[in-house]
């Protein structure tokens, strides 16, 4: 089960009760003032606890006004010359509550700790590294099943990620003796020049071999190629593995967004990092 995504005029909004949210993905120019309000009332109408968008720093002071609060900033996030703004609104006291805040707040000193220090990962003659295809999704989603008992969206369905292939994503893999043992994704926003480094998995049995570290490095290669500016990502603060190789790659902490997504079986909270390419 994952929410909708349906555009509102020019803006792009993803909403439903599976992250128990209203996230506006993107917001057009024309959009910015009345789509607060408008977001608001299909929280309400749908009673869901949160509103999380994602803004040009020129459209802040419209949420502002509307009790939206800021959770995290990428400086020149939009062509690398307009930041972007990670606003809040919470529509009930316990979805601010972080019931995790402590083994986060570790999880993220850790991070920070190895910042820039930087890993060397080699793969071994029976791994081998690839761009994913179409014939490839059929693995690849059951590798995101294994992984992940739930998702903000629908990665371990086969039919979504040719649809996003053939879109604005790119799908990275590692196999080893020809099985895929690991994914990761570039989701690509090239009107702006940005793009999430997103969708890490690496099978239980075969962690902690720097995959995910490795899969950043060449994701970093393709994206630079592209001409892509600014690179950030959307992490599960309580992981500090994904934490810390971003760290590692010298992506910069731009904050924390508050019990957010719904992930691996419940809704998280999730650190904002970001770096130039």
């Amino acid at each position: 089960m994952c929410d909708q995504i349906e555009k509102i005029a020019g803006s792009l909004i993803q909403h439903g009760p599976f992250n128990d949210r209203v996230y506006l993905m993107k917001l057009a120019t024309d959009d910015f003032g009345y789509l607060p309000s408008t977001i608001e009332e299909i929280a309400q109408e749908n009673n869901y606890s949160k509103i999380f968008s994602k803004i040009p720093i020129s459209a802040k002071e419209y949420f502002l006004n509307r009790g939206h609060i800021e959770e995290a900033l990428i400086p020149g996030f939009f062509n690398g010359s307009e930041d972007a703004c990670f606003m809040a609104k919470y529509l009930s006291q316990s979805r601010m509550q972080e019931l995790t805040s402590h083994e986060n707040t570790s999880v993220l000193k850790a991070a920070v700790s190895k910042f820039n220090v930087s890993k060397d990962v080699k793969l071994s003659d029976d791994e081998q590294f690839i761009v994913c295809g179409e014939a490839d999704t059929p693995e690849m989603a059951d590798l995101y099943r294994q992984v992940f008992p739930s998702y903000p969206f629908p990665i371990s369905d086969a039919t979504y990620l040719l649809e996003t292939m053939y879109e604005n994503f790119v799908y990275f893999g590692i196999r080893k003796n020809g099985k895929l043992v690991a994914v990761s994704s570039c989701e690509m926003d090239t009107a702006d020049s940005n793009v999430e480094m997103t969708d890490f998995a690496t099978l239980p049995e075969l962690r902690g071999k720097g995959y995910s570290y490795y899969l950043l490095d060449e994701m970093e290669k393709n994206m630079s190629d592209t001409g892509i500016k600014t690179a950030y990502t959307i992490a599960r603060a309580r992981s500090y593995g994904m934490n810390t190789v971003f760290s590692r790659h010298s992506y910069i902490y731009a904050g924390t967004l508050v019990n957010n997504t719904n992930i691996s079986g419940g809704i998280e909270s999730m650190n904002v990092w970001y770096k130039k390419l």
